[in-house]
């Protein structure tokens, strides 16, 4: 291919030299060439994201097509790493389909890039190292929908089709998505160096580079190891409470899967809630139910405690690394509660407003009432009318329940002399109309493999504005259909 001008960010990535896994050296990735797909094609880009990098030009190029499809001459690599899969020590996991392109210095700072579906590498274990078109598209449609959602998250740039059959339950064709982050770094790539590495300084060098690169608040301070692990912790609980408010389940929480960062990773069997059950599981290979929807919280506890296990050696006090996984407790509901009280449009905290926001999830639970939906309508709540609020309480099967619940919310209201016209708005953007359900995905990814990729891209738009009336959209805020409740998620998809 021919290569980009690196001098003018439009015109594509400016490689960096010194990335950060790079930095790190040997024993932490592998050098090897992607495995590119044959013929391809696009099926999908983000302009949003190719706007905000500086690339807009560049993924327009047949150039972009060649590197993200594998065809490019970038040195590319796989990391290493180790982790827990539903509870149990799994050992030795790494980037069994993904490679890293590189890092580059973008619009945004500098940004890993990642191919993920892009052959075999030496962690592919039993696998092909593929990725199929139907887990793709859901990838990059949720990934740049959370992003509109304001939840922290990698990014999808890209997604690259070809007619290469691959094997899953049954024969469907490969795709690569590009992927873009600060940083792939996960808890499990501690937990490696930490357990299986047989080099002890290894890990040393892991977590001095990660603060010097993602975390300088901690260069050179007392207990830099404790303090990393007290950062993560407090960012993990508000992304815990940020999947909690909008109803998001993410599926597979294994500690490989959960970033350092705090943003959102990886997306396989994730869901958002129609009817709200918060025993929802939405990967049906989760047989025990260990990632269901209100578990998400706990679970991410629970990872921290293996991040701590696992840094134990460098801060070398166990009661230093208890107290820095201590904050987990007061930060995550206190994010919780704070985004609750937005949802329900309250600009001040009261010492009820608990009860008021368990009281209504209580209720939502008792009669299924849609996640979403509840919360949007709930914008157009007449403070005057109480119970009498027709289109929010028709949502309800227990109706003298809701009332009670609507005159507690409308004396709460009043309270703090809410006007019901500038509440409204404020309700409005902190609720969304559009989340990326199941049978949305679906009926798209039903289009892409008969050919058809306007479906993909119409409803990436839609989803890019989560917020926004839509009018001509509205379908896409409906109800789910009755054929919906079949729908399954595995880790496969």
């Amino acid at each position: 291919m021919t290569a980009p001008d690196l001098h003018a960010l439009s015109a594509g990535p400016c490689w960096c030299e010194d990335g950060f896994t790079r930095q790190l050296g040997a024993g932490f990735h592998v050098d090897l060439p992607a495995q590119p797909l044959p013929e391809p094609h696009w099926v999908a880009r983000s302009a949003a994201l190719a706007a905000e990098l500086g690339w807009s030009d560049w993924l327009a190029s047949d150039d972009a097509l060649a590197l993200l499809s594998g065809h490019g001459d970038a040195g590319l690599l796989a990391t290493v790493y180790s982790g827990h899969q539903f509870g149990s020590w799994a050992g030795q996991l790494g980037d069994g389909r993904a490679l890293l392109v590189g890092e580059a210095e973008t619009a945004l700072g500098r940004r890993e890039v990642q191919l993920k579906g892009s052959g075999l590498t030496p962690y592919s274990r039993m696998g092909d190292g593929r990725a199929v078109l139907r887990s793709s598209i859901r990838e990059f449609l949720c990934s740049e929908a959370m992003h509109a959602l304001g939840i922290p998250t990698t990014r999808a740039l890209a997604i690259v089709g070809s007619a290469l059959p691959v094997r899953r339950e049954s024969v469907e064709t490969a795709a690569v998505v590009t992927r873009v982050a600060p940083s792939f770094l996960r808890f499990g790539h501690f937990e490696h160096f930490a357990h299986t590495a047989a080099d002890p300084a290894a890990l040393r060098r892991l977590a001095d580079a990660t603060i010097e690169r993602y975390f300088p608040e901690h260069r050179g301070s007392a207990a830099p190891y404790a303090g990393l692990l007290e950062t993560v912790t407090r960012r993990t609980a508000r992304l815990m409470a940020q999947w909690q408010a909008v109803g998001f389940c993410h599926g597979v929480m294994n500690t490989d899967n959960i970033s350092m960062l705090g943003l959102t990773i990886d997306y396989g069997p994730f869901g958002f809630l129609d009817a709200f059950d918060p025993g929802h599981i939405c990967n049906h290979s989760d047989h025990s139910g260990r990632y269901a929807f209100a578990r998400q919280p706990q679970i991410g506890f629970w990872n921290l405690h293996a991040l701590a296990q696992a840094l134990l050696p460098l801060i070398d006090d166990q009661d230093a690394a208890l107290a820095a996984l201590e904050p987990y407790k007061t930060e995550f509901p206190d994010a919780f509660l704070a985004a609750m009280r937005a949802k329900l449009g309250l600009a001040s905290a009261r010492d009820e407003d608990r009860d008021l926001v368990d009281d209504l999830l209580r209720r939502m639970a008792a009669d299924r009432a849609d996640f979403s939906i509840t919360w949007r309508r709930l914008a157009a709540f007449d403070s005057a009318a109480g119970a009498a609020n027709t289109a929010l309480r028709d949502l309800f099967i227990e109706r003298e329940a809701f009332d009670a619940w609507a005159l507690r919310y409308a004396e709460r209201l009043r309270v703090e002399a809410s006007v019901d016209a500038e509440r409204a708005p404020r309700m409005n953007r902190v609720n969304p109309k559009y989340v990326l359900r199941n049978h949305l995905a679906e009926t798209a990814i039903e289009r892409a493999r008969a050919g058809d990729f306007t479906e993909v891209q119409r409803l990436q738009r839609v989803l890019e504005r989560p917020f926004d009336e839509q009018p001509e959209h509205d379908a896409d805020a409906a109800f789910p259909p009755a054929w919906a409740q079949q729908l399954e998620v595995s880790c496969s998809s």
